[in-house]
């Protein structure tokens, strides 16, 4: 059974939580890839300094202001695509970024659409990495996270312990930098490994809370 749109009408902060453990998948040519979600981060609206949507309303940013349930599909540095998935409600631009999965199905055909992975805990352990693995594209932008194409499962792998920390890389977002909106698996070893245990901003000591 796939996430019913209700799931992502919730705050941003929410859904980045109950994602943990949900698995991606991604139909190509007939196959399943798929992914247990070990982390993500969210962008909680237009007053979020580290969100898209504070610079407005854009062509790029569009999708974030329509109903939730959505991928919201950008590239960064022009060449690694992110995955986002839609939240909060419609008019009300705000997302959460899928950063890292461990794979579960069609790991060999993740490999070789990475072989530069050498490990399989570098298949999908950054937001890049996992678009590469499964082939998410901006063709995937403004797609229905139930399917066809691509969607998230409404069933929960065992996430262990759940941390939350600042996001990643948003050092020039004010007061918004130090945020504890980065969730991960905490031990996972397909989380991203940048900053994990660094101090200072966007890096420090995560916080460890129960999973519900």
């Amino acid at each position: 059974m796939r996430l019913p749109k209700s799931f992502y009408a919730r705050s941003s902060t929410e859904v980045a939580r109950d994602l943990i453990g949900m698995v991606v998948v991604r139909k190509l040519d007939g196959e399943r890839l798929a992914g247990k979600i070990v982390e993500t981060e969210a962008y909680v609206g237009p007053h979020d300094l580290a969100c898209h949507a504070s610079k407005g309303r854009t062509r790029r940013t569009e999708v974030m202001f329509g109903p939730p349930g959505y991928a919201y599909v950008f590239m960064i540095y022009g060449v690694y695509n992110c995955l986002n998935a839609v939240t909060e409600r419609k008019g009300y631009p705000a997302a959460v970024l899928i950063r890292a999965i461990e794979p579960i199905d069609g790991v060999e055909r993740m490999r070789r659409l990475r072989p530069r992975a050498g490990r399989e805990v570098d298949i999908g352990s950054g937001p890049g990495k996992l678009c590469q693995a499964m082939a998410i594209d901006r063709s995937l932008n403004a797609a229905n996270l139930a399917g066809p194409d691509i969607w998230i499962e409404d069933r929960r792998l065992d996430p262990g312990r759940i941390a939350v920390s600042p996001r990643i890389g948003v050092d020039y977002a004010g007061e918004f930098t130090d945020k504890p909106w980065r969730f991960f698996a905490a031990g996972n070893a397909h989380v991203s490994r940048h900053r994990l245990n660094s101090g200072g901003k966007g890096g420090g000591s995560p916080i460890v809370l129960t999973v519900v």
